[in-house]
């Protein structure tokens, strides 16, 4: 560079000391004679940028005095700065100092940075800074709520590839506001000593940095932190350059950011990993702290932010992390009493979580549809962060909510969608096909928040009412859809959590119940039992233990735990509640006739059919003065009555009032609902069991059909209308697709339901009825085995499997091991079921059987 330093100053006619000096001077330089001299002397070092630039300017004027000026390529700053940098860039790699030039401020690393995934995808990604042709984007942004890190990474990539050498130029900008980019740009123009960036004019010089940029073949990488708006940035997004790379972080993701060359990066929180590292790192030398890292990592929903400053307030205030946990669960208390004070935060950070969420809700209430950001934020704080259903906020009851607390006329659903993806931009929540997602931590500040302005109580109330509301109403008729069913009852769930027991007054919202049924619909009524007491106990804490809804929530559990496998115990407790509601309703009140209803079907499942079918009777006859003959409550005992006509021994009778009532069924509650399809599917069965199985086939594959089609292949209903087709397949006569049928179903209900769930063992049962009675014996065993070993051997019902596992190694060929069996069995049933137990007087005619078997077959051989 120094030769062609001295070949430009002969151009120049070879201008002295003194005459550089003064041109110099006139060119805006401030360089001392001296050090322009040393420029072209022998042995002199590398001058500094500033010198170089003031030289050339100054050779360039002189020669314009003589009126020889020079070409403009040999007196381009830009190219002479290229030149400057490569060759104090090749000193650099020489003396082992850093090489990069750098503006602006970057940001250290937070105490006990946590390295992620994310990171290392970033550093691949603009990998050796451009030195080779880069990739199709060269414009990264990194785009998350605020708290999750972008500036951090975007430090931590800043600070890898200045180490790997790879960068000529780092720049770090504010990308707040359109001043502080142009400042930022115009501060380095100002420190390149581009031409003509004196400092005098920002949006002057920011332009020549940007136009720079451009031309340049220096390696470069510009950070442009937070930005604000994508309008700032309109005519200043750096180029796309083969040598240059670019990271925005931001808050925002709508479509203003998507161009040429951008490629967006979306930035959530910590993994749960990820989190435990970190908590683990910041409370090292603390281990009496640390006793609850994984439940505040949840707590805290993975924000680094967030898990900064409780970090920091636990080492202040020398609590654990379950002390912690505890104050955060408190109500009342907001999330900024457990951080530090604002100038006491850790890692230079100058916001709390709650003012670093609030300036995105600020900004997200500024943008169109106006006003309502802040009321669909509120409405979705109350509900699950796992995830809420779209239709939820099209409801009519979150429509007539949003609009009186937007203080809007009424809003249509096509309103309301453009205020979530407002949000959405703003990454305050996510909107991902038909599921919302708010993160825990913005919810949480969107409720301190509603908790902090006058009446919060009252305005909580309205609020968990109205999403309660909400939910209800987009809650299908029939939970066709597990995971939907799983999302609705998560969000009832939440909402009941944050309520302060508004959804209990003045008397029980309906969802809570429906959450609860939903749930023991979907396979797990053991679960349902739960749900329901700890309900019942929430009830009775602020409610009258004769409330109708504490009456009503005891009969459904009840009946819940006659579901889950204990019928007599459900008719007890549906007697008591039968006892009240005489007491507390009277005789003719719709509760009182459910509650009789029960009592009767929990008789008859207990055992005693016929009990069971005089009291449906009584019941039915009261429901049909009282409610009418079509009322649904009616129907529903009609249809009970069937099953206990049939299980008293009219099969005949049983098929015929079904038939009989499908009618008015069809007529009043339609085709697809359960009850009219439970009648259909109770016709298939007593016309089977009065004699008809290939009758009861035909009907079982339709009712199948329908379940399929109206409640989802992996609803209970519908794997129970599987097994009724396999059976009545089998007793049409086809034993194999009877047993290949359940053997599919055995795998479904084992996967939908699990392996203890009282259905998987009926079908596990019914399998090898079948592979025995399609010659399978062996098999047979195998799946009876495998009976026994989940249910364990002091289950009541272990006996009946125990016996056909013996009765199936006969059907094998081992008569003596059935023989053995069986003799071991029979002590075992008579002290335990009792001498007279059907089981007992089935097993004992089985030995007997199968020992005159054994004896011909002796006789025989003898012969």
């Amino acid at each position: 560079m120094r030769d062609q330093l001295r070949h430009l100053h002969q151009s120049a006619g070879s201008p002295t000391k003194t005459e550089l000096k003064r041109y110099a001077d006139i060119a805006g330089h401030s360089v001392g004679r001296s050090a322009l001299a040393a420029v072209t002397a022998e042995g002199a070092g590398m001058p500094r940028w500033a010198t170089v630039a003031a030289f050339v300017d100054a050779c360039a004027r002189h020669a314009e005095k003589r009126r020889r000026p020079l070409p403009d390529a040999e007196v381009d700053l830009a190219v002479w700065r290229i030149r400057h940098d490569q060759a104090t860039s090749s000193g650099q790699r020489e003396s082992g100092a850093p090489r990069a030039v750098v503006v602006g401020v970057v940001p250290a690393l937070a105490d006990c940075f946590q390295l992620r995934a994310l990171a290392d995808d970033l550093a691949r990604a603009t990998d050796a800074g451009g030195a080779t042709p880069g990739p199709p984007a060269s414009t990264w942004l990194l785009s998350g709520l605020g708290g999750v890190g972008k500036t951090q990474l975007a430090a931590d990539l800043a600070g890898r590839r200045r180490r790997a050498g790879d960068l000529d130029l780092l720049v770090w900008i504010s990308g707040t506001s359109r001043p502080a980019i142009t400042a930022g740009y115009a501060q380095a123009a100002a420190d390149l000593a581009l031409p003509g960036a004196d400092g005098s004019d920002s949006d002057r010089d920011a332009a020549r940095f940007h136009a720079w940029l451009s031309t340049t073949d220096r390696r470069w990488l510009i950070v442009l932190d937070d930005l604000g708006t994508a309008a700032d940035l309109k005519g200043f997004w750096p180029p796309i350059r083969p040598t240059g790379r670019t990271v925005v972080t931001t808050r925002l993701r709508g479509s203003a950011l998507r161009g040429p060359g951008r490629h967006l990066v979306p930035v959530d929180g910590f993994s749960p990993d990820e989190t435990v590292a970190y908590l683990r790192s910041r409370l090292e030398g603390h281990p009496e702290l640390a006793d609850d890292v994984r439940g505040l990592a949840g707590a805290l929903h993975h924000l680094p932010l967030a898990l900064a400053h409780a970090t920091a307030y636990l080492l202040d205030e020398d609590i654990p992390c379950s002390e912690y946990r505890l104050r955060l669960a408190e109500r009342g208390r907001r999330l900024d009493e457990l951080a530090p004070c604002a100038d006491e935060l850790p890692d230079d950070h100058t916001r709390t979580v709650a003012a670093t969420v609030s300036l995105s809700v600020r900004a997200a209430g500024r943008a169109r549809p106006a006003g309502l950001a802040i009321p669909l934020l509120r409405l979705a704080s109350v509900l699950s962060p796992a995830g809420i259903p779209l239709p939820v906020f099209s409801t009519t009851a979150a429509r007539n909510w949003l609009a009186h607390a937007a203080d809007a006329p009424a809003l249509d659903a096509a309103t309301i969608r453009s205020g979530l993806r407002c949000l959405h931009r703003f990454n305050l929540i996510t909107v991902a096909g038909a599921t919302v997602t708010a993160h825990g931590m913005v919810q949480r500040v969107t409720r301190d928040e509603l908790a902090a302005g006058a009446a919060p109580d009252d305005h909580l109330a309205d609020l968990a009412w109205a999403a309660a509301d909400a939910l209800s109403e987009a809650w299908p008729p029939v939970d066709r859809d597990p995971a939907l069913g799983q999302m609705l009852r998560d969000n009832a769930a939440a909402v009941h959590e944050h309520d302060r027991d508004a959804l209990l007054l003045p008397a029980s919202h309906p969802v809570l119940t429906r959450a609860v049924n939903s749930l023991g619909e979907s396979g797990a009524p053991a679960a349902a039992v739960a749900g329901l007491e700890d309900l019942l106990t929430a009830m009775l804490r602020v409610l009258d233990a004769d409330s109708p809804c504490v009456l009503r929530t005891r009969n459904n559990l009840a009946h819940w735990r006659g579901e889950a496998g204990d019928p007599a115990g459900a008719a007890a407790a549906t007697e008591q509640v039968l006892a009240e509601q005489l007491r507390v309703r009277g005789p003719g009140h719709r509760d009182t006739l459910i509650a009789r209803s029960n009592v009767a079907r929990w008789l008859g499942l207990a055992g005693d059919p016929a009990a069971a079918a005089a009291a449906t009777r009584a019941v039915l006859a009261d429901q049909t003065r009282i409610l009418g003959p079509g009322h649904a409550d009616t129907l529903t005992s009609c249809h009970n009555l069937i099953d206990w006509t049939g299980q008293t021994g009219d099969a005949a009778g049983a098929a015929s009032a079904a038939r009989d009532l499908l009618g008015d069924q069809l007529r009043i509650l339609g085709a697809d609902d359960p009850v009219t399809l439970a009648t259909r599917g109770a016709l298939a069965h007593w016309t089977g069991t009065a004699g008809d199985p290939a009758g009861a086939a035909v009907i079982a594959e339709r009712v199948l059909a329908d379940r399929v089609r109206v409640c989802g292949p992996d609803h209970p209903d519908t794997l129970s209308s599987r097994q009724s087709l396999a059976h009545w397949t089998g007793r049409a006569g086809n034993p194999g697709a009877a047993a290949a049928a359940l053997r599919e179903l055995l795998a479904d209900r084992l996967r939908v339901l699990g392996p203890d769930h009282p259905d998987v063992a009926t079908t596990r049962y019914n399998l090898a009825h079948w592979l025995g009675a399609a010659a399978d014996p062996a098999d047979a065993g195998t799946v009876l085995a495998e009976q026994l070993r989940v249910l364990g051997p002091d289950r009541p019902r272990i006996f009946t499997i125990l016996a056909n596992v013996a009765t199936s190694r006969a059907d094998a060929g081992d008569l003596t091991g059935a023989i053995t069996a069986l003799a071991e069995l029979l002590p075992r049933m008579t002290e335990v079921l009792g001498a007279g137990h059907a089981d007992t007087v089935t097993t004992g005619h089985n030995l007997a059987y199968l020992r005159r078997k054994a004896g011909a077959a002796a006789a025989g051989e003898q012969q």
